[in-house]
This record gives structure tokens, sequence and C-alpha cells, in this order.
């Protein structure tokens, strides 16, 4: 747990161990941790806790216990995503692999037959193709661990027709055709898609779009980071969908939630490490 100093992270921390989820181990300033422990009435006697100076120190110390072989998975408490990432992709960290990270939401919106993943909402501002060829295996990497056998993935842009002057429609097509050549596998492809034709068989019907994945897909992969991070907080704030986030890509799962976010969302991220952890252990 990188830095948990304020409440929010540290209960979270502590209410997922409670439920078994996990075994925190607590980096960072350990005098402002007891602090927040104690106005809490928390008790974190009997979890090791690794004192540190500032929030940099503190990513460093987390990815220094990666590197060893000491944690399974890494929480962002209340640092900034930027520090925690800075540390975790330095070329000496040892955590990068030769596929692009990204980031993962997975969603449970009422109304909605599945569960709907959207990538990537977190960490990829602008990608380009190569980078969002990656960002799709990982998504469908994580279907996957989650028991979906060929997820089916739409690429989302404006329109459901290729268009030069829209660069996420060619980029949609490009994709596509790398699935059919095995650039991309596990999964069945379709775009560009707009929202309403990748999640409504209805919507799909009309338009006249004949295809496994339009109606019924399980996993967004969205144009760049503006554009998934508003799509995936107007389901949390106005569905109130329930909500899970993980990092793919490195060579362990990163949490990484929101200040904003409530504990639900803590303990259904932590839930998704775990199963993320178990699947890694259980293929060697």
């Amino acid at each position: 747990m990188v830095h948990p100093c304020d409440t929010s992270s540290l209960t979270a921390a502590l209410e997922a161990a409670h439920a078994g989820l996990i075994v925190p181990i607590l980096v960072g300033p350990e005098h402002r941790i007891r602090a927040i422990a104690s106005a809490a009435q928390r008790d974190i006697s009997q979890f090791r806790l690794i004192s540190t100076p500032h929030s940099h120190a503190s990513a460093a110390e987390a990815v220094a216990l990666a590197q060893r072989g000491e944690v399974d998975a890494l929480m962002k408490g209340s640092l900034h995503t930027d520090e925690l990432m800075h540390a975790v992709v330095a070329p000496a960290s040892g955590l990068r692999t030769e596929r692009r990270i990204s980031h993962v939401y997975l969603f449970d919106v009422a109304g909605y037959p599945r569960p709907l993943m959207i990538t990537d909402a977190a960490i990829n501002i602008a990608p380009d193709l190569a980078q969002k060829r990656d960002i799709c295996q990982n998504a469908v990497d994580l279907a996957h661990v989650l028991g979906i056998a060929r997820p089916k993935v739409a690429i989302l842009s404006a329109t459901e027709t290729v268009d030069p002057k829209l660069p996420s429609t060619v980029d949609a097509a490009a994709l596509c055709k790398m699935a059919e050549r095995g650039q991309i596998t596990g999964c069945d492809v379709d775009g560009p898609l707009a929202f309403d034709n990748a999640i409504s068989p209805e919507a799909a019907r009309i338009k006249n779009i004949v295809s496994v994945v339009a109606g019924q897909a399980d996993i967004l992969l969205v144009p760049d980071l503006e554009s998934g991070n508003m799509l995936s907080k107007q389901l949390t704030f106005f569905n109130h969908a329930d909500g899970a986030g993980i990092v793919m890509g490195a060579r362990l799962p990163i949490i990484l939630t929101s200040r904003a976010d409530p504990p639900r969302t803590r303990l259904a991220s932590a839930a998704l490490a775990l199963l993320m952890v178990e699947a890694k252990r259980s293929h060697g």
C-alpha cells in the first residue's frame, strides 16, 4: 500500500485485509500513518509498516519491494498517479515487460447483461496504433482471467464508418485487420463503432451493422484518455455503476484508485488484483 496518508486509502487497505483479499504492507511516513490510524480508531499493529520521508520515496520503496518479490501487487494510496507510475516504468525498476502498460476499468452497469471493460482511461493520453494494440491485448488478457473465453472488443469512435478525417476510425480499421492476422489474439474485434452501436443491439440493427461484437461488447477501447475518463466517470456518477480498476502490462497488478472512489471500488479493485495474482500462480 503506497503512501496511505489519508483516511480513505488507509481504510481501504485495512478493509481489504479484513475481507481476506490482501495482507497489506504500509509504505509511507510512519508518524502520519499512525496518526491517521489513531484518528480513525483503526489498529494497524499487526501489519508491517515501512517508514519513508515523502511520497516519492514511498513509490521507490514499493517498487523495490516488488523487485525483491516481497509483494504480489501495488496499491496506490494518497500520492499522485504519475509519482507511482514514474517509479514503476523507470528502466531500473524491473517491472516493465515488452507490453505497453495500460489501465482497465471493469464495471457492473445496471441494465447491461455482462461485465463491461473500458480501456484506457488513466495512463495513455493519446495512444498510437501500436500502443492501442497493446492496450487491447492487455484488456483481453484480463477478460480471460475473469473467465470470458473470447471477449468481444469494440473499437470506439464517433461513427461506424472509416473516415480519413477522423484518425480514430482509421486506427480502428487497422486494429481489426491486426486481429485477423494474429497480431491481437483471443478475442473478436470490430470497429470503428460508436458507443450506441457497441452496447445496444437495437442501435446496431437500425444501422444495419452485422457483427459478432456490435451491441454486445465486453470491452470498449476508447480513442484517448480524455474520452475514456469521461465515459468511466459518467458510468460511476450518473449510472451509479460498480467499478474496479487495474493496471495491466507490468510484472504485477497495480491498483490505481482515485481519491474520490468509494470504498466499494477500492475493495473490488483489490479483489481484481487477487484474481490476477492467483491466475499468474496457477500458470507458473
